[in-house]
């Protein structure tokens, strides 16, 4: 027994250094977020947006605990809703999902694209699934408050159709909020300097608040079709790699990059036309409502750092 005992003693002995090296760097309402959480998070976010490895230590530490801060967050609130495990569909179109943006085949290889980045399957499935998760809140909280007319939308659908060309434009975004003590050329000037410096997409994983940020702000072609009238003639005059200037939105200020341009191919059917634009309309107002859902969650939140 006393042999055993020793053996034991010095097992112990062994971890206590690693023990020792865990720190409390937060407190979320109840929960907490460690240095090793820290770490954690900063590989998680680098296999999935392999762009932020542009970033200094210091930014991609600072993305990394909002990502945190965000999860928790979010997570509490899920949580309240979805009492029972999501489907197996569910699961299922989440990993294909994935596998699909990794450019892997099947679960095997991407298993294997983990272990080579030293990441656990399990808790990056677990965190896309509360990203869907929050998704389906934001419809179901929110779906009812949606406002769609579908005479306008048909109208200015026709008058779009009317003119003898229309066009597709590859975008990118970035949507970002002023602080207290910012204003709105001091913020733009700022993010302007750091895409000369780096590039659209490092500056949209740094400063975008909207949910593509973790694509780098990558939108894709966008048919002119589903724009504003507004946001058309902007685009329309703009050449390949400009950006705006900041567009005012209702969660902040908007920076739109055309990455490519091509004329759109003729529309034959304008009633299939409006329901993708009444889909396009609904998705982004949801977006809206998602960003100030949260918003609202963090002001209510109780974040102490240690």
């Amino acid at each position: 027994m006393i042999k055993i005992s020793i053996i034991i003693f010095f097992l112990l002995l062994k971890c206590l250094p690693a023990i020792a090296e865990i720190e409390i760097k937060f407190k979320i309402d109840d929960n907490i977020i460690t240095n090793i959480d820290i770490i954690n998070e900063r590989k998680y976010l680098i296999f999935l947006r392999p762009n932020l490895n542009k970033l200094s230590e210091n930014e991609i530490e600072k993305i990394s605990i909002d990502t945190l801060i965000r999860d928790i967050i979010k997570k509490k609130e899920i949580d309240k809703v979805f009492t029972k495990q999501p489907s197996d569909n569910f699961i299922k179109e989440i990993k294909n999902n994935l596998y699909n943006y990794k450019k892997v085949k099947n679960e095997s290889e991407f298993i294997n694209l983990l272990k080579e980045n030293n990441i656990k399957y399990d808790k990056i499935i677990e965190k896309i699934k509360y990203e869907a998760l929050w998704n389906d809140l934001v419809y179901r909280k929110f779906n009812s408050l949606v406002k769609i007319d579908k005479r306008l939308l048909k109208d200015q659908l026709k008058t779009k159709l009317a003119n003898n060309k229309q066009y597709e434009y590859n975008l990118s975004e970035l949507l970002f909020e002023i602080g207290k003590k910012e204003t709105l050329d001091k913020k733009y000037n700022k993010i302007k300097k750091y895409i000369n410096l780096t590039d659209f997409k490092t500056a949209a994983s740094k400063y975008s608040i909207s949910g593509s940020n973790n694509k780098g702000g990558e939108i894709g072609w966008v048919k002119e079709t589903l724009l504003s009238v507004n946001l058309s003639k902007i685009l329309s005059k703009m050449k390949i790699n400009q950006i705006t200037d900041p567009i005012e939105y209702p969660n902040g200020y908007l920076i739109l990059k055309l990455n490519d341009k091509k004329e759109m191919k003729q529309i034959k059917d304008i009633n299939k036309e409006l329901e993708e634009l009444i889909k396009f309309e609904k998705n982004r107002q949801l977006n809206q409502f998602s960003l100030l859902y949260y918003k609202k969650l963090r002001q209510n939140t109780v974040i102490n750092e240690n």
